[in-house]
């Protein structure tokens, strides 16, 4: 553990001197340090670190939700819906399509569905303050769509699970689904209806305690979840939301955060364990593929968020390019395709194609005034990207 908390800190660093985010280097660091690369094995076995990268994937996703709040949906109005409902349509539609195109099975199709049409918040975030734009005018309706896609996440990975799960027959995967929507359901109105109550409980003053209470509440329910057959992940972002409703959700989200980062990087430096470079050859074309759909998604959704708020060439290329990557969501995609034993190639692949992306993704958000010069209406106003 302490080797891979290193490993990754020493690549996050170098990355960061020429402006790479730390997800892809966090993955290639265990890639490098892992059994199916020459050199020093750090872990011969991924499932050494499974129960801790498990961790980080419940906290990234309480976090997560500890940064969402229903308030978002109601001032944003019918446009953040619209512009969000026709990114994932566009999105999601062409990752189902392209899933189907390769022809590695349905359930692998349902994967790659949301691995190509799910943005990542941790990077998009991370652009946004890093190139100053958060107070842009369309930063609000980027932002809107990552809650779009929040929402449309917990849905399907409720809906998806007790497909992956292997359900003998339909009635058996209907009732593994309404099983799973009845445990959504009912953190769900604990959300609307047991704010007061749940906030009076987590009324602690003691920062120890405190973290105690929310590690404890956002694991704990994490756990039982699963039995409910739906994602941990989820329940954590379900855990998060009622929490950073009530009144000790800032200080959560200040508490939190180092935890958070520092188990994300051992979830992503435990994914790149489990990858064999050698994997990556079979499936570079479909990888190209991939990349080149989901940039023309983007910029047609670019296009289409752009009409609908009115805005010129310089807004709609910074939407259309910080809206590109793609990270957490798409390896929690690959986490649960590879417990489900689904085809061998859907792990190489997510992770080039989260690679590439989350490499390139920034760099050319940095460039968007690039696009905005081709864009209609172009060059006087792309000067103020």
């Amino acid at each position: 553990m302490g080797g891979a908390f290193v490993a990754a800190a020493v690549l996050a660093r170098l990355g960061g001197r020429i402006g790479l985010p730390t997800i892809p280097l966090f993955i290639l660091a265990g890639i490098l340090l892992g059994p199916h690369t020459p050199g020093y094995v750090l872990l011969e076995d991924p499932h050494d670190l499974e129960m801790l990268s498990a961790l980080g994937l419940v906290l990234l996703l309480f976090y997560l939700g500890l940064e969402f709040h229903m308030e978002d949906l109601r001032t944003g109005g019918r446009k953040m819906i619209v512009a969000g409902s026709l990114y994932l349509v566009l999105n999601v539609g062409a990752g189902l399509a392209f899933g189907f195109g390769l022809g590695w099975g349905t359930e692998e199709a349902l994967v790659l569905a949301g691995v190509l049409g799910i943005s990542s918040s941790a990077i998009v975030t991370k652009v946004l303050v890093d190139l100053g734009r958060i107070g842009n005018p369309e930063t609000r309706p980027i932002l809107g769509i990552i809650v779009v896609e929040d929402i449309f996440l917990a849905l399907y990975l409720a809906a998806l699970q007790p497909v992956l799960s292997g359900a003998d027959g339909l009635g058996a995967m209907a009732a593994d689904m309404a099983k799973a929507f009845g445990f959504l359901v009912a953190l769900a109105l604990l959300a609307r209806f047991g704010t007061r109550v749940i906030g009076r409980l987590f009324a602690i003053k003691d920062d120890e305690l405190l973290v105690i209470s929310f590690l404890g509440a956002a694991v704990f329910v994490s756990g039982v979840a699963e039995r409910f057959g739906v994602a941990d992940a989820i329940a954590a972002f379900m855990v998060g939301l009622i929490l950073g409703n009530t009144g000790a959700g800032e200080r959560i989200r200040e508490l939190v955060h180092p935890l958070r980062d520092a188990f994300a990087a051992i979830f992503f430096f435990g994914f790149g364990l489990s990858i064999d470079p050698g994997d990556l050859r079979a499936v570079v074309g479909p990888v190209l593929i991939a990349l080149a759909i989901t940039v023309a998604m983007n910029l047609l959704a670019g296009l289409i968020t752009a009409r609908v708020y009115g805005f010129g060439p310089a807004p709609t290329a910074n939407v259309a390019t910080t809206l590109l990557a793609r990270g957490e969501f798409a390896l929690i995609l690959a986490t649960m395709a590879a417990a489900a034993g689904l085809d061998a190639r859907l792990s190489p692949f997510i992770a080039g194609y989260v690679l590439v992306l989350a490499v390139v993704a920034p760099l050319v958000a940095g460039r968007s005034h690039w696009l905005a010069r081709i864009l209609p209406g172009g060059p006087p106003e792309a000067a103020r990207a």
